[in-house]
């Protein structure tokens, strides 16, 4: 398995429309395995395939505390949806920022498992929330989409801030393994 590189917002790749997968094989197996431990390296709970620059329409979930309950979909499509929730969401792809979204409350998804099987299922509250963020990322769409034009702004300005305090880490650890090598 390989851990991937998270797109972060604004990349326009995060904007790209994900492909549906024309078979589920070993290939596709990889990437579904490798989006986990992408997701689980960086503690997350949802991953869309767009987010590690794949345009296929694949998500990764997995809402459990002990990280045990992994959910994969590929080419979801959601049949019914019912009730309103809102819920503060956050995104690997839009790091340190939170914001609340309205999204539906319940909702019956069809799609294939890693294995290519048939799954058609009810999703509520916290696991609905998340299916419809990562069927967002298939369509372009970021959950900063939702918001004002001011809450986007600040939203780009936290990722730019994080991804600066990124930089800086990357220096110090190069610079400390370089003095380690010397």
């Amino acid at each position: 398995m390989a851990k991937l590189e998270i797109l972060h917002h604004p990349d326009p790749r995060l904007r790209k429309k994900a492909a549906p997968v024309a078979q589920v094989d070993t290939s596709i197996q990889q990437i579904v395995d490798d989006m986990f431990e992408t997701m689980y390296a960086n503690q997350g709970i949802g991953l869309a395939a767009t987010q590690v620059n794949i345009h296929q329409r694949i998500i990764t979930l997995d809402i459990s505390e002990t990280k045990t309950e992994r959910l994969c979909l590929i080419n979801p499509e959601i049949l019914h949806k019912e009730g309103k929730i809102e819920h503060e969401e956050g995104c690997l792809s839009v790091p340190d920022y939170y914001e609340t979204v309205t999204r539906a409350e319940r909702i019956r998804v069809r799609a294939l498992t890693r294995d290519g099987e048939v799954l058609e299922q009810d999703f509520d509250e916290l696991m609905a929330i998340c299916i419809q963020h990562e069927m967002d990322h298939l369509e372009g769409k970021l959950f900063v989409d939702y918001l004002s034009t001011p809450k986007q702004q600040k939203a780009r300005k936290v990722v730019q801030k994080w991804e600066k305090e990124q930089a800086k880490l990357a220096e110090k650890r190069a610079a400390a393994a370089k003095a380690i090598i010397a």
